[in-house]
């Protein structure tokens, strides 16, 4: 359904160590990486989409977030929900809500939520049980 999604970022540097450490616990893969654009992006272990982008806005305005926005990124395993939420705090971003099941959207639905170091809320969400 989803080409890619474009996440707007001020600083590369934080942004990026943020990023690569969440998509690295999900188990994608940097697909390129410019930080004098400043953008990078990764995509699924197998396959070549959806990209995941992050970057500075293309009309040279800061980057802000929405509210009521949110990305929601699929983690494997409840596991790499855990890895990818500890990352997430470690590396600037802030809990918006630790992992645990939450029955009221599924039985298995077992997700994390948090924000990174520009105020972009996220989601990591396993949908397997057990």
């Amino acid at each position: 359904m989803l080409s890619h999604v474009y996440v707007g970022i001020n600083d590369f540097e934080p942004a990026f160590a943020f990023y690569n450490a969440v998509m690295t616990d999900l188990g994608t893969r940097l697909r390129f990486s410019d930080a004098a654009r400043p953008w990078a992006a990764w995509q699924p272990a197998e396959g070549a989409r959806p990209l995941f982008i992050i970057g500075k806005p293309y009309d040279g305005q800061p980057a802000t977030c929405g509210n009521g926005q949110m990305v929601a990124l699929m983690a494997p395993t409840r596991a790499a929900v855990d890895r990818a939420h500890a990352s997430a705090l470690a590396h600037g971003g802030t809990c918006e809500g630790a992992p645990a099941l939450r029955p009221h959207y599924h039985a298995s639905y077992y997700g994390a939520y948090f924000r990174d170091p520009d105020g972009n809320k996220l989601c990591v969400v396993c949908h397997d049980a057990g």
